[in-house]
């Protein structure tokens, strides 16, 4: 025998699946990492007392100003990133939900991603030295470039690599700085070849490049419409594609000479 439910109780009873969803939900792990403005380094200077790049094998310039690689910071990919983290990190300027594979490979430990983020960093740094190289027609044979840069992975660096090693070696060409004495900040990957390929995050990048001192930010042209999305004011945006541009960018910006591109 069964007995009738009263309106208010048979809402109450299939509320109870919907309450526990939600409540699932607040409180489950989501495969998301959650980002923010990272650390920014001089690579024409130091990095925890040791030189970021040295050269042997050819005269190196005293330079002035600055050229500053760019990063993130996302929370690893063990930690447990709930619904309430995302909710408050949609609303602010400083901070990004990225989806968590779009940051780590899937499946990896954190370890196997230490050891992948290293290897990136280390491939990048043979292709932004073997790009610049190439840029000035000097042979690796005969110089050699060390790049040191503790505490941080991935290949985004690359480009900013490539360009403290032209302006150390030979700054504009013409005896000039290629800062022009700017604090000048940016990301991108860089191939052999000198082609500039984009990395992700540069919104949260500039934010770091202008919290930082730059009033110049290097970025990719097909994120162009990322940089301009939370740009602060005050940070100009120079989009890139190859190191050759971008070197005929920057002595145009310091020189006056030629037109610098803009997103």
């Amino acid at each position: 025998m069964f007995s009738r439910l009263t309106r208010p109780q048979t809402i109450a009873v299939c509320a109870l699946p919907v309450v526990a969803l939600l409540a699932t939900a607040v409180f489950a792990p989501l495969p998301f990492s959650v980002a923010q403005p990272g650390q920014t380094t001089n690579v024409l200077g130091e990095n925890k007392g040791a030189p970021v790049i040295t050269i042997s094998g050819a005269p190196v310039r005293d330079t002035r100003g600055q050229l500053r690689m760019t990063t993130i910071v996302a929370t690893s990919p063990d930690t447990r990133v709930s619904l309430p983290d995302i909710v408050d990190s949609w609303f602010r300027t400083d901070r990004a939900v990225m989806p968590r594979d779009a940051i780590y490979p899937s499946g990896d430990t954190v370890q196997e991603i230490e050891r992948h983020n290293e290897k990136q960093m280390k491939e990048s740094q043979d292709a932004a030295t073997e790009a610049a190289l190439n840029h000035l027609g000097l042979d690796e044979k005969d110089v050699k470039v060390g790049l040191k840069l503790a505490d941080v992975g991935g290949p985004s660096a690359g480009l900013l690599f490539s360009l403290g090693i032209v302006d150390k070696l030979d700054g504009d060409g013409t005896g000039g700085d290629l800062t022009g004495g700017r604090v000048i900040a940016g990301t991108g990957t860089i191939a052999a070849d000198g082609t500039v390929g984009a990395v992700g995050g540069v919104a949260l990048k500039t934010q770091a490049a202008k919290r930082d001192g730059a009033t110049v930010f290097l970025v990719p042209k097909a994120e162009c419409a990322d940089a301009r999305a939370e740009l602060p004011k005050g940070l100009r945006l120079i989009p890139v594609t190859t190191l050759k541009s971008t070197v005929s960018s920057l002595v145009a910006l310091q020189t006056g000479k030629g037109s610098v591109p803009s997103c």
